[in-house]
């Protein structure tokens, strides 16, 4: 059974930091593009960041490049995102998810930032940034 469990999430000022992690298990973790996404109430779940299988390389939406920082650990089965210079914009429900790549892209694809694509998904964890 596939899990993905995210944490890290919280209450944060505006110009603050906080660091998201999602745990996964039940699944070769190495043999997955991971991505996060977010979500606001009424509206569609959007792209954040991905990482490649090997964490080479990386796509951010642009609304939070130069901002937030994705990051894999192969060995401890774990993705993260490393969020800075928060805005009250950034508020959302963060979600982390996994795709297989059987084909052991270099990049991170189009069809990769697209939530419909993914194969599974975590609970969410809650980020509030107040201004």
């Amino acid at each position: 059974q596939v899990q993905l469990v995210e944490s890290g999430g919280g209450l944060v000022q505006a110009g603050g930091s906080l660091k998201l992690s999602c745990a996964a298990s039940g699944l070769t973790f190495s043999s997955y593009v991971m991505g996060w996404f977010r979500q606001v109430p009424e509206k569609e779940r959007e792209f954040v960041a991905a990482i490649t299988r090997s964490g080479g390389s990386t796509h951010y939406a642009d609304s939070v490049k130069g901002r937030f920082t994705i990051s894999r650990d192969n060995a401890k089965n774990t993705v993260y995102l490393q969020m800075n210079s928060l805005k009250p914009e950034d508020t959302a429900v963060y979600y982390c998810a996994a795709v297989s790549d059987s084909s052991n892209g270099r990049w991170i694809t189009i069809g990769q930032t697209i939530p419909k694509n993914y194969d599974y998904w975590g609970q969410g964890t809650q980020v509030t940034v107040s201004s």
